[in-house]
């Protein structure tokens, strides 16, 4: 039987890009899954009272240089951007619209708005700046962006956001493999050690 790693993600997460980057391979490898469940990086800390790691000065800075030897060691593109935090909402339920009404175009979507914003540096906080990646990758930005304002798509994400907390979720990414939780893109061995145990 093929196991489903949950992948809880905000495309505002530098470790939730790196994760991203290497789920696939991961599950390939392990002959898995992944079930991509966007949620709202902000929604999940306002519920559980956590903060970003970049809160404590110290602490971001090392983050930072911790993902870039990660980035390195996986071999993929990475750069803080610099309008770093980014205001996600409007990214994420667009992320939901296309998993919604779009789903073969998916992982276009996810690989246009994480290359903007954690490879290009792209400030995406401006709208004008995301209609131009949109386009771009192909989308119809107006169209997009208004089905991201339909109350179903609106509903649907902050209904992902909830059951994240729900089961324990407190920051992203966080990753289920047979209802066992793993936090951050540092725990990926665990999942793959998981997708391999057998049940």
């Amino acid at each position: 039987m093929t196991k489903t790693v949950e992948f809880f993600f905000d495309v505002g997460s530098p470790a939730a890009y790196l994760a991203w980057t290497q789920l696939a391979s991961i599950c390939g490898e392990c002959g898995g899954a992944v079930d991509y469940k966007p949620m709202l990086l902000g929604g999940v800390f306002q519920a559980t009272g956590n903060h970003s790691p970049t809160t404590v000065p110290a602490k971001g800075d090392y983050m930072m240089r911790d993902l870039a030897l990660h980035a390195q060691r996986y071999g993929v593109p990475f750069q803080h951007n610099p309008y770093f935090p980014i205001n996600t909402l409007t990214l994420m339920r667009g992320a939901t619209a296309v998993q919604m009404q779009q789903p073969e175009r998916f992982a276009d979507y996810l690989d246009a708005v994480y290359r903007a914003i954690w490879v290009d540096g792209k400030n995406m906080n401006d709208p004008q700046v995301v209609g131009a990646v949109l386009h771009e990758a192909g989308f119809d930005p107006a169209a997009l962006l208004a089905q991201a304002c339909e109350p179903q798509v609106k509903d649907r994400l902050k209904q992902v956001t909830q059951d994240a907390v729900a089961r324990g979720a407190f920051g992203a990414p966080t990753f289920f493999v047979d209802g066992q939780m793993f936090w951050g893109q540092d725990r990926l061995d665990f999942v793959k050690q998981a997708l391999k145990a057998t049940t």
